[in-house]
């Protein structure tokens, strides 16, 4: 399995979350009634798709500012390697050359949006959770990316390398941003699309 540069890895994390924060910035100018439609009534609309990644912010983003205040500083390793639960979710998430999700999840129902939330609300908490990661990519440069472990969502009993996550973490926010995109463009809204970078392997 491929091996990263820990330093590498990182930069190319902040990258894309940098893309990410920037795209959630210039949704702000986007009226709800747009944000909130959906293309069709079994797809959702890309309030719900930033409903879903904030839902997953609300667990994953307190749990490694925990592990991280809790573990001691190694610089001794400045390789990651990926696990192989880790590095078969970050793939799962990860999109196809065409933007497009290469295989079909299903939400967990905890994570799903139930309703409509105002949408200047849902993008400010985003863009906040997206701020907070990039101080914890930052964090992270600190530590060694393959002896702190991370809970999961589904099953906080099973941890996941730290490195793992924050590669999961994005890939999924990448997924889901694509996706609002689309929801965006059935409702007429033309945008400069995402720019995606691997998080799968850095050649």
């Amino acid at each position: 399995m491929t091996s990263y540069n820990r330093d590498t890895l990182i930069e190319n994390l902040l990258d894309q979350t940098e893309i990410v924060l920037k795209k959630a910035i210039e949704w702000q100018l986007i009226p709800h009634s747009t944000f909130a439609l959906r293309p069709s009534s079994e797809s959702w609309s890309a309030n719900e798709c930033l409903q879903h990644l904030n839902s997953y912010g609300r667990f994953y983003l307190p749990a490694i500012e925990s592990v991280l205040s809790r573990s001691e500083k190694r610089e001794s390793s400045t390789q990651f390697s990926p696990g192989w639960l880790g590095n078969y979710f970050t793939k799962l998430m990860m999109p196809g050359t065409d933007g497009k999700p290469s295989t079909k999840i299903n939400s967990p129902k905890d994570h799903a949006p139930k309703t409509i939330i105002e949408s200047r609300l849902v993008i400010s908490e985003f863009i906040d959770q997206q701020e907070k990661l990039l101080a914890l990519l930052n964090t992270a440069k600190k530590f060694d990316l393959n002896a702190v472990k991370v809970g999961i969502s589904i099953a906080p009993i099973i941890k996941l390398k730290l490195g793992d996550v924050f590669r999961f973490m994005i890939a999924h926010q990448v997924r889901h941003i694509l996706q609002a995109e689309r929801a965006l463009a059935k409702t007429g809204m033309v945008q400069e699309k995402l720019k995606v970078i691997s998080l799968t392997t850095l050649d």
